[in-house]
């Protein structure tokens, strides 16, 4: 008698990764089912997703905005670090490079907004809010404390491109002030943070208002350094005032512009408008120098 020899098992397939054919794939996505490389692996509350579904999840699930209309983040306030890092930056430069070629090249004179004297470099409105005094270690020190402490209360409230755009108006509107208060000859140079510093003193007043909140903490905060201003000798509380003014100004056009689909474009309008006003102004302050 004869038996015949049973045929062999065929070999499992391999599975691999729909997106890399070449790579075999054991771990599958909790979503879909498919097979997953390690690069196309991403972690889920529960196994891994594949990148496909993340994607997916990603452009189906709606956006969540403050009431402002800025994106709500988690973690921590990424542009507030990043001013900080800068502003530290740019300090660490200045004791590096030898002479002042990075305070010289920075910071801002009012003849410098004025294209008759030949000094016409606008840019330095700007820069000049990003370079500190070397000879006052606390000019920095204190600057930062405040961008930190208003930054991780304005940031996650009002988006990071909003309050960006607030913290940089308010810079250019603090040396617009410091153009419009103080004589174009002699040049007298101004930097630091404060006038962009005061702008967040200001935009916090308006948002808080806007809220309903209590605003008499700040009012003293605001008064108590708009007064060292004005006591100690060596700061410009032109930009201070200038900065506020500006701050506010544009937290206002954030603050109350009303919710709906085209709320960020006119609040976007509405900066744009302060910075034409800025401008504006400089350019009527230099022609009657």
């Amino acid at each position: 008698m004869s038996y015949g020899i049973p045929a062999a098992e065929p070999s499992a397939q391999i599975p691999v990764c729909p997106r890399h054919p070449d790579r075999p794939a054991y771990v599958r996505c909790q979503r879909c089912g498919r097979p997953a490389c390690p690069d196309c692996q991403r972690a889920a509350a529960v196994g891994f997703q594949c990148v496909d579904c993340v994607n997916e999840t990603k452009r189906t699930t709606p956006n969540v905005r403050t009431v402002y209309g800025g994106a709500v983040t988690a973690g921590k306030p990424v542009v507030t670090l990043s001013l900080i890092g800068l502003c530290v930056l740019v300090f660490v430069l200045q004791w590096l490079v030898p002479g002042q070629v990075v305070e010289d090249n920075l910071a801002f004179a009012s003849v410098y907004a004025a294209p008759q004297y030949g000094y016409f470099e606008p840019w330095r409105m700007l820069t000049s809010a990003f370079v500190h005094s070397q000879g006052f270690l606390l000019h920095i020190v204190l600057n930062m404390y405040m961008l930190w402490v208003f930054g991780q209360a304005l940031e996650p409230l009002l988006g990071r491109i909003r309050f960006l755009a607030i913290f940089l108006l308010s810079a250019v509107g603090g040396s617009v002030g410091y153009l419009l208060l103080t004589p174009v000859l002699p040049p007298s140079g101004v930097v630091g943070a404060s006038g962009a510093i005061f702008g967040l003193f200001g935009a916090m007043l308006v948002v808080q208002r806007r809220r309903g909140g209590d605003t008499r903490q700040l009012w003293v905060l605001i008064l108590i350094n708009g007064v060292i201003g004005f006591v100690v000798p060596g700061i410009a509380w032109q930009a201070h005032l200038g900065g506020a003014v500006t701050g506010a100004l544009c937290a206002a056009v954030v603050a109350y512009t009303p919710r709906g689909p085209r709320q960020g474009l006119l609040q976007a309008g509405g900066l744009v408008l302060v910075l034409a006003l800025l401008i504006a102004v400089s350019a009527l302050r230099v022609a009657s120098a």
